[in-house]
């Protein structure tokens, strides 16, 4: 029985790839029809050419994609995004836990900086970016900054959250037991608002991304955000789509190297299964 059920699951595994696969070759295949002229002729635009300008061509795409890789141009690009991106979520993720546990556990600071908080959370990061770009110029500084603003926030409501949620048995207990505050912080606070973090690493991550790149976009001279930026100044298309399909392979990749750290990080955790089973 064990055998049949995991052949059936890997099955299903396998038949969702497939599906999903045939609908990638589906979608290229209908954007390379309507971006030729040869195969189809203009249904909405008045000229031949003017869906492949608007929405680029997939072979002229794939092709500046692979010039990209075979010339090497495209890694120092690809490396200066990736640290912009790691430092964000890196720095953005300690800052939020730090003071997440700080005002989870201090009510009077917590109320005082209360609406504060709100007040800066509520502010669209993005207008933040030209004080950035006047305070650390054009270089990462100003990428990660503005990164380490959508990052903070995130962590910072899952750690106050997830301390607050601890249970007050849990804390009795221990406090009968003779724990110590200190030991209170390391056996249960941060143990709790850990879980809540790695809830949601999946969003900081993809958030310090985020924000790299609109930084490059909005000014700078590196990064695959910058080659996007440039190459929609000179209305190529094929560039601009390019670079987007880069940074959605680029995203998926971190999304995964995160669920990959997060199993490993998180394998003292119960799964649902057994959680069910217990």
């Amino acid at each position: 029985m064990p055998n049949s059920k995991g052949n059936r699951a890997r099955n299903g595994r396998l038949r969702l790839r497939a599906f999903q696969v045939l609908l990638l070759a589906l979608l290229l295949v209908i954007w390379h029809v309507l971006t030729s002229p040869t195969l189809l002729p203009p249904i909405y635009f008045a000229e031949a050419n003017q869906a492949a300008f608007f929405f680029g061509e997939p072979v002229e795409v794939f092709a500046r994609l692979w010039r990209w890789f075979a010339s090497g141009e495209i890694y120092e690009h690809l490396w200066v995004t990736l640290v912009e991106t790691l430092l964000a979520f890196l720095i953005g993720t300690v800052s939020g836990v730090v003071i997440g546990l700080w005002l989870a556990l201090s009510p009077t600071a917590s109320a005082v900086l209360d609406p504060y908080i709100k007040a800066v959370n509520a502010m669209p990061r993005v207008i933040l970016a030209p004080i950035f770009f006047v305070w650390f110029g054009l270089g990462i500084a100003s990428k990660v900054a503005l990164g380490v603003t959508l990052v903070f926030f995130i962590v910072f409501f899952n750690v106050y959250q997830g301390v607050r949620e601890v249970s007050p048995v849990v804390l009795a207990n221990a406090r009968m037991l003779g724990a110590s505050p200190r030991q209170l912080l390391r056996h249960v606070y941060v143990p709790s608002a850990m879980s809540w973090v790695f809830a949601s690493l999946h969003n900081s991550v993809g958030l310090a991304f985020v924000g790299a790149v609109v930084g490059e976009y909005l000014g700078s001279a590196k990064g695959v955000g910058y080659l996007i930026h440039q190459a929609e100044g000179f209305f190529d298309m094929n560039t601009v789509v390019a670079g987007i399909l880069l940074l959605t392979a680029f995203a998926l990749l971190l999304d995964w190297a995160v669920g990959l750290a997060e199993r490993r990080l998180m394998v003292w955790q119960p799964r649902s299964i057994e959680t069910e089973r217990t």
